[in-house]
């Protein structure tokens, strides 16, 4: 299983998701994607894992979600492109392996790659 974790060390629910994975003693790779950030190939490969809703993989709140008009971007190619070009935009925790995706909010699902 290729476990990972798209982690933000400032984000609680990240911590709390990471912690959850360590303390089970799952192997994963921990993804820092504000400092790596992430193609858009990676983003349409975590969508399409995640059940394909793209903006349910969106923080809609962000002030760049606002500042780029996302809210009524329908196309799903754009709203993949501005998160490859702004990382903040990328929900946390993600989990991810071979097969799925899930935001991990609450952090308790993370628990299901444990299985």
């Amino acid at each position: 299983m290729s476990l990972k974790i798209y982690h933000n060390p400032r984000c609680s629910k990240s911590r709390q998701a990471l912690a959850l994975l360590t303390e089970a003693g799952a192997e994963f790779d921990i993804v820092e994607y504000l400092k790596t950030g992430l193609s858009v190939a990676e983003l349409e490969d975590l969508a399409t894992k995640s059940g394909g809703d793209v903006r349910a993989m969106m923080r809609t709140g962000e002030a760049v979600y606002k500042q780029l008009g996302l809210k009524n971007e329908n196309d799903e190619a754009a709203l993949i492109k501005a998160m490859a070009e702004n990382p903040i935009l990328l929900e946390r925790p993600l989990v991810s392996d071979s097969k799925t995706a899930i935001i991990c909010r609450p952090p308790e699902l993370a628990a299901q790659f444990l299985a």
